[in-house]
């Protein structure tokens, strides 16, 4: 192993940090808990757990080497992703106005898939992955290296996603959405659709 404790310390801190920040898979995690509660919203959590993390594994094997070389795939991707987050928006946003699921419709839930792949449409975080990687570790890794980072990486990503999940399923944060869940709709809807327009728009 060519990294130590220290390093991995800091790497746990600096993505804890990270990932506190509001984005699309904590508004959608947090809106799919208030609605549908813990059971039903900590699959779609791990999803976006491990769709996060993927862009570790991506940054370990080079993804942002590619995107400097070639930056229309960045913008490519950036441009596709923004559009996946609008429609999601825009699906809160129109069914705003819809009651709540009925508990044993099964169908309303939100799988594994469909985390992994509303946190894949971010680009984002490959470059944070990378830009960390690159100040925290020295520039060559083994394979158990990189596997060691990667783990790390996805027990925080499915300890932050399970802990919110967990969170805004408590029975008085449910009531609460319960009274305004027109309003928390909408709003959450904005405020993915903005995240999205804002990949495609920013250079």
């Amino acid at each position: 192993m060519t990294i130590s404790a220290d390093q991995l310390a800091l790497f746990v801190a600096t993505l804890s940090v990270a990932i506190l920040s509001p984005g699309p898979g904590v508004i959608a995690v947090s809106q799919s808990a208030f609605a549908l509660g813990r059971r039903r919203t900590l699959p779609y959590a791990w999803g976006l757990a491990v769709g996060a993390s993927a862009w570790g594994i991506f940054a370990l094997l080079g993804l942002t080497m590619i995107f400097r070389a070639l930056p229309w795939t960045y913008a490519a991707l950036k441009a596709a992703g923004g559009a996946y987050l609008v429609w999601i928006a825009w699906k809160m946003w129109r069914h705003a106005r819809d009651p709540l699921p009925d508990p044993a419709d099964s169908s309303r839930g939100m799988g594994f898939g469909g985390g992994m792949v509303l946190n894949l449409s971010n680009p984002k975080p490959a470059l944070f992955y990378s830009a960390v990687l690159l100040s925290i570790f020295p520039a060559w890794l083994t394979a158990g290296d990189k596997l060691l980072i990667y783990a790390t990486a996805v027990s925080v990503e499915l300890a932050f996603y399970t802990a919110l999940a967990s969170l805004m399923a408590l029975p008085w944060l449910r009531r609460r959405y319960y009274e305004a869940k027109f309003w928390i709709d909408r709003a959450a809807g904005l405020a993915i659709g903005g995240l999205g327009l804002s990949l495609i728009l920013r250079p």
